[in-house]
This record gives structure tokens, C-alpha cells and sequence, in this order.
């Protein structure tokens, strides 16, 4: 296909679409990501944005965007607090493009509450439906009439075949869709050989642990290029729903804090929006490399997010001037919060393929890697008492994704900071070691829906550095 021009009205806001598929693996991410790099390339602002309680695929949109990618989460967040983000981060930009999660309709229930469907209507936007063709024709067709008429709300505006195996293949499917369904095909991609993606054991490779990821993204920005009539699917686009809300952060008068982000190769996983959030009430983050700094530097607070420590277990068992100063300060009172793979960093040791690799030796914790998922979904904890972050009976919602497994721990269960309501977590039911003001857990959380978060951890540091303790509030109305 032909490089067509695209000329977009100009109206002072954004127009985008929803790319949503008929399941996990269906190709949206090929298609959203192909589409933010090629629309990027071209000279366009575009704001990515990722469905879900997602790090690895937003984070190949925000390499391709060259611009951070936002979540949207209904489940984990307060519908204004997720409509006020995305109006904020939305704004200013030329086109925004939400990748969904999962199948269109799938959601946490058989009603699909939280869908992909769902989001698109409450943002106002139209989908463009990504379909796997893999051995069929007519029967393509069927299944986007179902999607369309499961949910009339949902304006499915256009779809994009995937895995096609030839012309004639093609003409049968697009024949068939706009046919049957009367919704247009903007687009065709041919089956590719291999995936686009490097994957492994927990789906997609990180951008960051990929040395070939400009190489993919351009491969991406030209089969879309090729595959699908950009022009088409520009015309498709719409203005979505904006509802702006205020962000308030009453630190004004506060002493300023140092708080440190333990981001490299093994520790990754951290939303824009909980950065943004530590800034908004009065940190400044300073970025440390867990595998080469010496020691920890002078801050008041320390964030360890998740990430795959043990991938890079090597190096860091090698750094043990590194760990030695984080379990020196954290016994002086240093304000630590560890999410998932930061928890496990935090421990005495992982073993594995028989191998043990020490760690920062905080906890008496040994952990393991299993070959299945240990834990993957969304998560429900209630604080309990000697929680140095959150107020007993404090209710949040996060998510878990792991395959890591506690293989030894000798601490009661209750003396874990909190109770589960929904998910896994650390042993019986519970999340959270803690020690003095460490706080270690396997739920991950997201500022926008847990507002709470941020202003603990910076008033916690600001306690430690001799500042005013007080409650800053950082609330989104």
C-alpha cells in the first residue's frame, strides 16, 4: 500500500480511537504500537495510552511516542480520577491512541464490567478492531457482527486483519466483514514469519532489555505503513470525551525531599503517574542504578519498584556495597517503599536453576522462581495496624503479576501489613513486611487510584529528614 497523506481538521483537541482485539495475542499491540511510531515519524504529537495495570506494552508505546505512556484503569480507578488523567495528558496532543487489554467485551465479570468496550464508551472514542484471521474466512465476520451487536453502545469503526496468508485470503475476509458486518477494513497485515515482539516467559521482552528496539519499532511504523490506510483510519477518529480536573498538592511551605528511584535493567516498572505524583508533592527523584552505584546516596526516601531482579541476579549479588548501605540506612529509619520485585530485592536471597544469588538481606525471605504464574490479577488489601504508610482499615486496590514464590520465610503471617481481600499477596492471606518505616509488598499500585500513596511516602520522608511532619494532600478532584 501506498504512503497516503493525512490531513486532520484541526479543531484544537485531540482525536483518536480506541485498538482493541478479539483476545490476548490478537495483534493490537502491533497495530497500536505500529501506529504511534509511524504517526510519531511523521511529525505528530501522539499520547499513547494502555488499558489495564500494564508496564511492558506501555512501555513500547512510550518509546515509540517518544513520550510517556498513561494508564487507564476503571477497576483501579475512581472514574472522575481516570477521566481528569487522561484529559490532563491528553490535551495539547494531535491524536491519542488507547490500546485495550484482552478481548473487547472481557472484563472482570460476565457483564464485562471494566472492559475494553466499556472504557471506549465512557471516553467517547471509536474502536478499531483488530482481527486474528488464522485459518478463516466468513467466520471473521461472524465474530465482529458479534462484537458489534453484543454491546449497540460501542461504536466499532473499523478493523484491521491480522495473520493473513494471502490476496485472495484477504479478499475473502474483507469481503465477508463489510459484507456482513458494514463495518470498513482499513487494513490488512500479512502472517510475518516470526513475532515483531521478542517474547519469553512472561509474554513480551521490556524495550529496555531488547537491544533490537529501534530496529522493531521501525519494522512496526513499516508494516503499518504498508498494511493499513492510515488515511482511512484518521478518518475514523473522533474527539474524545474531556473532563478535565483539578490536581491539587498542598506542599507549599514544606521542606524539600530527596526521594531515590532504583531504575535500571532490573527494576523498571514504575507508572509515570506515581513519578509525576512524588514531584507533585514536593520530591525531588533522583534516579540510582542498582548495578553500579557503590552506595546509596544521600536521599530521604527510597521507591524500589518491580521489574526482573532475577535477571540481572548476577549483578546484583556482585554489588554488595550497594545492598550493605540500603540495610544501614533502612535500620536508621530511611523510608523505604518495594513493590513485587523491589519486595524480592529486599529479601535474603533467590535461588535459581539451584543457584543462590544473596540480596539486600533486609528480610529473612528466600525466594524462587516457578515456571507458572504464582499470582496475576487485580488485588484488594485493607491496612492493618504498624503500617507505616497507609491508616488502619485504609482500603487500596493494586494488581499482582508473578512468578517468583516465597520458599522460606519464618515470620507469623500477622505481622504482614495487610489483609487481602482479593489476590494472593505474601503467605495466608496477606501482604506487607514491615520494618520500622519499611514497607515491602507484592501489590502493585497506581497513584491515580490510590491517592494515598504519594503523599505518605513523601511526608514519611520529610519526617526523616527532619522536616514538618505533616499530611499533604494530593488529591485529584
Amino acid at each position: 500500500m501506498e504512503t497516503e497523506l493525512c490531513v486532520a481538521e484541526n479543531t484544537g483537541l485531540p482525536r483518536g480511537l480506541v485498538v482493541a482485539g478479539l483476545g490476548g495475542g490478537s495483534g493490537k499491540s502491533v497495530v497500536a504500537v505500529g501506529l504511534v511510531a509511524l504517526l510519531a515519524r511523521r511529525g505528530h504529537r501522539v499520547v499513547p495510552f494502555k488499558k489495564g495495570p500494564d508496564y511492558i506494552d506501555a512501555g513500547w508505546l512510550s518509546l515509540a511516542a517518544g513520550c510517556p505512556c498513561f494508564n487507564l484503569d476503571p477497576y483501579l480507578m475512581e472514574e472522575q480520577a481516570m477521566l481528569s488523567s487522561f484529559a490532563e495528558h491528553a490535551a495539547g496532543n494531535d491524536f491519542v491512541i488507547v490500546e485495550g487489554n484482552r478481548g473487547l467485551h472481557d472484563g472482570v465479570d460476565a457483564s464485562g464490567t471494566y472492559s475494553t468496550a466499556e472504557l471506549a464508551c465512557r471516553l467517547g472514542l471509536p474502536v478499531l478492531l483488530v482481527v486474528d484471521c488464522t485459518k478463516t474466512t466468513r467466520t471473521v465476520a461472524a465474530l465482529v457482527l458479534g462484537c458489534k451487536l453484543l454491546d449497540e453502545r460501542v461504536n466499532i469503526a473499523g478493523v484491521v486483519l491480522n495473520r493473513i496468508g494471502s490476496a485472495r485470503h484477504e479478499q475473502i475476509v474483507r469481503e465477508a466483514v463489510e459484507k456482513y458486518t458494514g463495518i470498513p477494513v482499513v487494513g490488512a497485515i500479512r502472517r510475518m514469519k516470526k513475532d515483531i515482539f521478542p517474547m519469553r516467559h512472561l509474554g513480551v521482552t521490556p524495550f529496555q532489555e531488547y537491544d533490537g528496539s529501534e530496529e522493531a519499532l521501525q519494522l512496526l511504523a513499516e508494516t503499518i505503513d504498508k498494511s493499513v490506510s492510515l488515511a482511512a483510519v484518521e478518518a475514523l477518529m473522533a474527539t474524545p470525551v474531556m473532563q478535565p480536573g483539578q490536581q491539587e498538592c498542598g506542599s507549599a511551605g514544606g521542606r524539600p525531599v530527596r526521594i531515590g528511584v532504583i531504575r535500571d535493567a532490573a527494576f523498571q516498572f514504575y507508572y509515570p503517574e506515581n513519578l509525576l505524583a512524588l514531584t507533585r508533592c514536593g520530591a525531588e527523584l533522583v534516579e540510582i542504578n542498582s548495578m553500579l552505584a557503590k552506595e546509596l546516596p544521600a536521599v530521604d526516601a527510597l521507591y524500589i519498584g518491580g521489574g526482573f531482579p532475577e535477571t540481572s541476579a548476577r549483578l546484583l549479588a556482585d554489588n554488595g556495597s550497594f545492598r550493605q548501605s540500603i540495610r544501614q540506612l533502612a535500620r536508621q529509619g530511611l523510608p523505604i517503599y518495594a513493590e513485587c520485585g523491589g519486595l524480592i530485592y529486599l529479601g535474603e536471597k533467590i535461588t535459581l536453576e539451584g543457584e543462590e544469588y544473596p540480596l539486600v538481606g533486609l528480610f529473612p525471605v528466600q525466594f524462587t522462581l516457578e515456571k507458572k504464574p504464582q499470582a496475576h490479577g487485580y488485588s484488594v488489601l485493607v491496612a492493618r495496624n504498624g503500617n507505616p504508610f497507609y491508616a488502619p482499615g485504609t482500603q487500596i486496590k493494586g494488581h499482582e503479576f508473578r512468578y517468583s514464590r516465597v520458599a522460606s520465610w519464618p515470620g507469623p503471617a500477622e505481622a504482614l501489613g495487610f489483609d487481602m481481600q482479593r489476590g494472593v499477596g505474601f503467605v495466608d492471606g496477606r501482604d506487607g513486611l514491615i520494618y520500622k518505616n519499611v514497607l515491602a509488598l507484592y501489590t502493585h499500585v497506581h497513584a491515580v487510584g490510590t491517592p494515598q500513596w504519594a503523599p505518605a511516602l513523601v511526608a514519611r520522608a520529610r519526617e526523616y529528614a527532619g522536616g514538618p511532619a505533616r499530611n499533604d494532600i494530593c488529591s485529584q478532584n
